[in-house]
């Protein structure tokens, strides 16, 4: 839901007060870090050979980014809303893969390791990550509603599990569990060690999160369900939760999309997941920004689809709550 004033104002980057400054902005600082060394210059120069060897070259390619700029912003500003995002977000995602183009990445090497990469790697990756964000889940719904019990047990043990949990750092949890339980008699294998460290770590995490979706219903709902006659874990199950899912859902996928990053710390015991394959394979020729960026594009289209599901949740449960 989107919240307009109800003045209609004309769009403030249409001002010629925020225009021109932001256009003289673009200039100076396009000059001021040489435009004419980078990539944009280079296709400058390359349009114009005359300025290829010129001192003026520098502020040839700071006067044409200016104008391109300028122009984009005049096109935008008249597109509808919707448009104008999709827009902008198509043009910061073309300059990011030109940025990664400039890079003069062997495609060959890509094309032949990234088959490897998807069917062993990716894979490795979701399956720990769906997994973890499951346990973590549970763990987070026990953690809310032993906070918010009147059980002093209950809650000394949900308050000393996120305390720690969130206080050491997920690199050295996995140490632990991988480390630490062996001198107990316990021997955990690479992949259960990873899902059990980032079960536990991101389930501290989320635990705040259900306990102020579940606080953000208002009281008066659980006292009336229960003067109807309603056991406590039915009121919880029927009547909070699917409430609070609103506030719960959108930091939760938040959660899971840092868990899909954060698994590629598990690689440190040796887990096959994609990050981990991704400089091994680099190493093999020397080619490692060329796994590196492949890896990151994978991640990124990964929490694009991610967050695509997410908004898909949302919008459900707006719904339902608006009915």
């Amino acid at each position: 839901m989107h919240f307009r004033d109800n003045i209609d104002y004309p769009p403030v980057l249409t001002r010629p007060s925020v225009f021109v400054p932001l256009l003289g902005a673009i200039f100076a600082g396009m000059w001021w870090f040489n435009g004419a060394n980078s990539a944009i210059g280079r296709l400058v120069a390359g349009l114009v050979p005359s300025m290829a060897e010129s001192s003026g070259l520098n502020l040839l390619t700071a006067a044409a980014v200016t104008v391109f700029a300028g122009f984009n912003i005049f096109v935008v500003m008249r597109l509808a809303l919707r448009q104008q995002v999709w827009l902008v977000w198509g043009e910061l995602a073309l300059l990011i893969l030109l940025f990664f183009y400039s890079f003069n990445l062997s495609f060959e090497f890509i094309q032949r390791k990234i088959g490897f990469l998807i069917t062993q790697g990716l894979v490795m990756t979701l399956y720990i990550s769906a997994v973890s964000i499951a346990i973590a889940t549970v763990l987070a719904l026990i953690g809310a509603v032993a906070k918010l019990s009147s059980n002093g047990i209950a809650q000394g043990i949900a308050h000393f599990y996120t305390s720690l949990f969130r206080g050491l750092p997920l690199l050295m949890q996995i140490y632990m569990i991988y480390l630490g339980l062996p001198q107990l008699g316990y021997v955990v294998d690479a992949v259960p060690t990873g899902i059990a460290a980032l079960s536990l770590c991101y389930g501290a995490y989320m635990t705040e999160i259900f306990r102020a979706g579940i606080e953000s219903i208002p009281k008066g709902q659980w006292e009336a369900a229960r003067a109807l006659g309603m056991r406590p874990a039915s009121v919880m199950t029927r009547i909070i939760l699917p409430q609070s899912m609103r506030v719960i859902i959108p930091p939760t996928g938040n959660q899971f999309i840092s868990m899909l990053k954060d698994s590629s710390l598990v690689s440190v015991v040796g887990v096959w997941e994609l990050m981990y394959l991704a400089r091994t394979q680099g190493q093999t020729e020397f080619r490692h920004i060329e796994m590196m960026v492949t890896a990151s594009l994978i991640y990124w289209l990964m929490s694009i689809v991610l967050e695509l599901v997410q908004k898909r949740i949302e919008t459900h449960f707006n719904k339902a709550v608006g009915r």
